[in-house]
C-alpha cells in the first residue's frame, strides 16, 4: 500500500478511523444545532443585531488570543487528551446554557460569559483536532481520512441546520420572547449530548505509539517560542505559511463581502443561498475527489498547489463578469472543487511534513494567521467596494492571487515540494 494511493478498504478496516468517523458525525451535526440556536437565542433576549455581533466577538476573540497557547499545550500533552477535555468542557457549557434556557433563567450577561468560555475551549480544540490524526493513523491513511472527515463536515453543514430547524420548531419556538424558547433549549442540550457521545468514541481511539512524557518540559513561553522558531527556521514551512497567508488575504474578503453584494444584484437572499450552496457542494465534491484520487498531481505536490491556486485566481477574475445566477453557480462550484481538493491535500501534507511534537503549535500558528487575516480582508474589501465597484474587487483579487502564485513559483521553494 503506497502513501499516495492506499487501498480504499484499509481505511474502513482501521478501528481508530471508524471510531473517529462515528464520533465526528455525531459532533458535527450537534455543532450545527448550537450554530443555529445561539444567534436566535441572542436575538430573542436582546432584539439587537449589535448584541449578536458582540456574542460572536466573545467567541472569536479568546479563540484567537489563546490559539497559540492551545497549540503549545497540545504539544506538551497529547492531542487526544486535550480534545477529550474540550469536549467535556463544551458539553458542560452548552448543557448549562440549554438548561438555563429551558428554566427561563438566562440573560445576556450569562450568554456573553458562556460564549467567551466556549471560545477558549475552541482555541485548544482546533489545534488538537488538527494534530490528532498523525498519532492515530498510519501515514498512508492520512489523505483519504482527511478527505472523508472534511467531506463529512461539509455534509453536516448542509444537513445540520435543517435538523436543527426541525427540532427548534417541534419544541414550540413560535413567539418572540424567552418564554417561547423551549426548542432552542432542547437544541442546545442535544448538542451537549453530542459532545459526550463524541468524547465516548474518542476515548476508544488508541495512539499508534505511547510516548513517555518529557522529564523536564520547558516553560510555556519557551515552548511557544520554540514552535514559532521551528516554523520560521524551516525555509519550506516559512515560505508556505507566508504564501498561504497572502492567498487568504485575497480570498476571504471577496467571499465574505463581495459575494452577498453580487447575490443582491442578481436577485436577493434566495440567490445568496443558491450561490453559497453551490460553493459548498463544490467543496464537498473536491474533498470526495481527493479521497477517490489522492495521488492526482501535476508533477509534484508543490506544482499542483501553485497551478490550482492559479486556477482559483482565474475563476475570481471570471466572477467579475457574472451577469446571471447560473454563471455564478457554475463558477462557485468550480471554485469549491479546487478549494476542497486543496484543503485535503494541504492538511495531509502538513500532517506528514511537520514533526509530531511540533504539529499542535504549527497548526495553531496557521489558524491564527488565517483567523487574523479574515477580518482584515473583509474590512479591506468592504472599504474598496464602494470606491472601485464589485467587479473590480473580484478581478483585483484574482490578479493579486496570480501575482502571488508567480512569486511563489519564482522566488520560493514551493514548486519543489514533494509528498514526503
Amino acid at each position: 500500500m503506497s502513501e499516495r494511493d492506499p487501498n480504499p478498504g484499509a481505511l474502513w478496516r482501521n478501528t481508530n478511523f471508524r471510531w473517529l468517523f462515528g464520533g465526528g458525525v455525531i459532533s458535527l451535526l450537534g455543532d450545527q444545532f448550537t450554530l443555529i440556536a445561539l444567534p436566535w437565542l441572542v436575538l430573542k433576549l436582546s432584539g439587537d443585531p449589535l448584541a449578536l455581533g458582540g456574542v460572536l466577538a466573545a467567541i472569536g476573540a479568546p479563540r484567537a488570543i489563546f490559539m497559540l497557547v492551545g497549540g503549545a499545550i497540545v504539544d506538551r500533552s497529547s492531542p487526544r487528551r486535550i480534545l477529550l477535555l474540550t469536549k467535556y468542557a463544551n458539553a458542560a457549557l452548552i448543557g448549562l446554557l440549554g438548561a438555563l434556557v429551558l428554566a427561563q433563567r438566562v440573560d445576556m450577561a450569562l450568554v456573553y460569559v458562556l460564549a467567551a468560555a466556549i471560545g477558549v475551549c475552541s482555541a485548544f480544540a482546533y489545534p488538537a483536532g488538527s494534530a490528532l490524526l498523525p498519532g492515530v493513523l498510519e501515514p498512508a491513511l492520512l489523505a483519504p481520512a482527511n478527505g472523508i472527515l472534511m467531506g463529512m463536515r461539509q455534509v453536516a453543514m448542509l444537513l445540520g441546520p435543517l435538523l436543527a430547524g426541525v427540532v427548534i420548531a417541534a419544541g414550540g419556538d413560535v413567539g418572540g420572547g424567552i418564554a417561547d424558547a423551549r426548542g432552542l433549549g432542547i437544541a442546545l442540550l442535544l448538542d451537549a449530548v453530542s459532545y459526550l457521545l463524541s468524547a465516548a468514541t474518542l476515548a476508544r481511539v488508541r495512539p499508534l505509539a505511547q510516548t513517555p512524557p518529557a522529564a523536564n518540559k520547558p516553560p510555556l513561553l519557551a515552548s511557544l517560542k520554540a514552535g514559532l522558531c521551528y516554523c520560521w527556521d524551516d525555509a519550506t514551512l516559512r515560505a508556505c505559511f507566508i504564501y498561504w497567508s497572502a492567498m487568504a488575504l485575497f480570498v476571504s474578503g471577496p467571499l465574505q463581502i463581495a459575494m452577498p453584494l453580487l447575490a443582491e444584484r442578481l436577485g436577493g437572499a434566495g440567490t445568496y443561498g443558491s450561490l453559497m450552496a453551490a460553493h459548498g457542494a463544490g467543496v464537498l465534491a473536491g474533498m470526495l475527489l481527493s479521497n477517490v484520487r489522492p495521488g492526482l498531481r501535476i508533477a509534484n505536490f508543490g506544482t499542483t498547489l501553485l497551478v490550482a491556486d492559479g486556477v482559483v485566481g482565474l475563476l475570481f477574475i471570471a466572477m467579475a463578469g457574472v451577469a446571471g445566477v447560473w454563471q455564478g453557480v457554475g463558477l462557485l462550484v468550480a471554485l469549491g472543487v479546487v478549494g476542497g481538493y486543496l484543503q485535503v491535500a494541504v492538511m495531509s501534507w502538513l500532517q506528514r511534513r511537520i514533526s509530531l511534537d511540533m504539529l499542535g503549535r504549527a497548526m495553531a500558528l496557521l489558524m491564527f494567521l488565517f483567523m487574523g487575516l479574515a477580518p482584515l480582508s473583509a474590512a479591506l474589501s468592504g472599504w474598496l467596494v464602494g470606491m472601485v465597484g464589485l467587479g473590480a474587487i473580484f478581478a483585483g483579487a484574482g490578479v493579486a492571487m496570480l501575482v502571488v502564485v508567480l512569486f511563489g513559483y519564482a522566488a520560493t521553494p514551493i514548486r519543489h515540494l514533494s509528498e514526503t
